[in-house]
């Protein structure tokens, strides 16, 4: 094992400043260093005549590196478009509807202003009215729909057509995650490039099966996007900690920006650059150029905001009211247990799940190897992707979606511990041991992929779909049945579809789509509410709502929890006097989605 020290120029050579030398009151300061401990074998930077040397950069390897990250990113789409579909005509995920509904009411209006922030999701908003333009655009110029009108029309009796095309554009982001991921996991290698390739290789490989982020990168939501723009500012951060140049500032404050348009937590990958920047100018003892080259980043990121973003100020009045409305300290399925219990909530759940048991230990002895021997790595990538951990785990809720952006970072991990064991091997040994990477990928990948095709057939079996094929099955034609999911699909099949929406009651589905309902009509009927499903109607509107059949897909979810005793009363006074037909519950690897009941009313 050796200590390897990378030298960092004096700032006049890096473009940083000026170093007058006319100047007898001015003498050049000797070459500042920056010293990287790297702990690697020391045969990886050793001479490429070395027999065992893993640095042969030949012309046959950069095309087989080549090779295999096509055959990687080929991978990563195909196993997200495979089920992107899922539920359709259904819309299971409850705030799919909430970013179709508001992009295409900026359409209808037209209007740029979302007039909703909560994410803010403005970027997410605008990407999806693209999509939706091109869809129109192409099936009024096919002749599928007769106009813009035919457009919104078919689109509401059938909203696969825009959310399929929209889902898919989600997984073009979780792609362009994994072609990131190998763009940091070759800088990260180090100055061996055939290292760097093949840690690179291996990070995008754990990601590309990486069942949680392979989930949301099939759903119309803001959470992978969001990490496009988060990775984008940990590479510029990475340049500007090896080459502390300006446009590399510039651009980690434009991503930044660009990033907390589509998400809020994107802000906290700030403390990436921020450090690097610190680092070189007290290495440098250069402080005005780090103040300068702060500010210009700082500058970037506002700009670049507001530019994407101008409703931020011009409707300040709506972005407060839709923050206060996020800021929630209980949510049903989802009320955090304090810090520590939130940190064995997401280790011992998504976490795990999406790593398994191998490959989140080799994540953490990666994460505690980076931040103890590459001081490049603890100061230029890891401040952002802690620091969201830890705002995660401090967080009053907890969600699986949540940890999207910290899936990158934990890959990259594993693939650096994988290839300082295997070099630390091959020096011990003094053998090439080909293919070795290839045999511990497998046994990590594997099971990660496995869980990723049961998290796949969970989705396209779930608990809601098999509700509703119950009531076609066995539901006289004509009954009048209650959903909390959207249901579209037995909408115009015989059957009376009713949706509970807050003051308004349970109103006609069929007839909220043929007068294309708009999202600030939802927004004003659910009251502040966070959800919309009938735990949260008002008590007096319930006799409004006594239908054949109920199909409660969040029951469950309030019950146990005192603080849901008011919601879960409602449920029990709809109920009252009825009998459960049907029950549809989750099973592991068949069966996804939330505790299904059907429950016959009394009419």
């Amino acid at each position: 094992m050796m200590c390897h020290r990378i030298g960092i120029p004096p700032i006049s050579t890096m473009g940083l400043g000026r170093t007058d030398v006319s100047s007898p009151s001015r003498v050049p300061r000797p070459p500042a260093r920056i010293t990287v401990f790297m702990i690697t074998p020391r045969h990886a930077f050793d001479d490429m005549t070395d027999p065992i040397s893993p640095a042969r950069n030949t012309r046959r390897s950069i095309w087989g590196a080549r090779v295999a990250l096509l055959l990687i990113l080929a991978g990563a789409a195909a196993i997200r478009v495979h089920g992107a579909a899922f539920g359709l005509p259904d819309l299971n995920d409850a705030d799919e509807p909430l970013f179709m509904m508001t992009a295409f009411d900026m359409l209808r209006g037209p209007t740029l202003n979302p007039g909703w922030f909560g994410h803010p999701a403005t970027i997410t908003f605008y990407c999806i009215g693209l999509v939706s333009l091109l869809v129109g655009g192409l099936g009024i110029a096919t002749g599928r729909f007769a106009d813009v009108d035919g457009f919104a029309s078919a689109v509401y009796a059938d909203p696969a057509i825009l959310f399929l095309p929209a889902r898919l554009f989600f997984v073009a982001c979780g792609v362009i995650c994994v072609w990131q991921v190998y763009r940091l996991g070759r800088k990260i290698g180090g100055p061996d490039d055939v290292r760097g390739r093949m840690l690179g290789l291996l990070a995008a490989a754990l990601l590309a099966v990486n069942a949680v982020h392979i989930e949301y990168s099939q759903l119309i939501r803001t959470d992978v996007q969001a990490s496009v723009f988060m990775l984008a500012v940990t590479l510029c951060s990475w340049n500007i900690f090896r080459h502390g140049r300006l446009r590399d500032c510039l651009f980690a404050g434009i991503f930044l920006g660009l990033g907390i348009a589509t998400k809020w937590p994107t802000a906290i990958m700030a403390l990436s650059p921020l450090a690097a920047i610190a680092w070189l100018g007290w290495c440098a003892r250069d402080r005005a150029w780090a103040l300068r080259s702060a500010v210009a980043f700082a500058t970037a990121a506002i700009v670049s905001l507001l530019i994407a973003s101008p409703f931020l100020l011009l409707d300040y009045a709506t972005v407060m009211e839709n923050l206060a409305g996020e800021a929630r300290k209980a949510h049903p399925g989802a009320t955090g247990s304090g810090f520590f219990g939130n940190i064995a909530w997401y280790v011992s759940g998504p976490l795990l799940r999406s790593f398994g048991l191998v490959g989140l230990a080799l994540a953490g002895l990666g994460v505690a190897g980076l931040l103890l021997r590459r001081r490049d790595v603890a100061i230029a990538v890891a401040p952002g992707f802690i620091a969201m951990f830890i705002v995660l785990c401090a967080g009053a809720l907890v969600w699986e979606r949540w940890t999207v952006p910290i899936l990158p970072f934990l890959a990259l991990a594993a693939a650096w511990a994988i290839c300082t064991a295997l070099d630390w091997l091959r020096a011990r040994f003094r053998r090439r041991l080909p293919g070795l990477e290839l045999a511990v990928l497998a046994l990590v990948a594997i099971p990660m992929g496995q869980s990723a095709m049961a998290g796949q057939a969970e989705r396209l079996n779930d608990t809601r779909q098999a509700a509703a094929q119950w009531i076609r099955d066995k539901a006289p034609p004509g009954s009048v049945v209650l959903v909390e999911h959207a249901a579209l699909g037995l909408i115009g099949e015989g059957w009376d579809i009713r949706f509970p929406l807050g003051t308004a009651g349970c109103i006609n589905a069929g007839d909220a789509l043929t007068g294309r309902i708009k999202y600030n009509e939802v927004e004003d009927k659910r009251a502040g509410r966070p959800v919309v499903d009938i735990g949260n109607l008002p008590p007096e509107v319930l006799p409004g709502c006594r239908v054949d059949y109920a199909i409660f897909t969040h029951y469950d979810g309030y019950t146990g929890q005192a603080v849901f005793a008011k919601e879960a009363g409602i449920y029990r006074s709809l109920a009252a006097g009825g009998r459960e037909v049907a029950v549809f519950r989750p099973q592991p690897g068949v069966r996804g989605g939330p505790v299904t009941r059907i429950v016959q009313l009394a009419r």
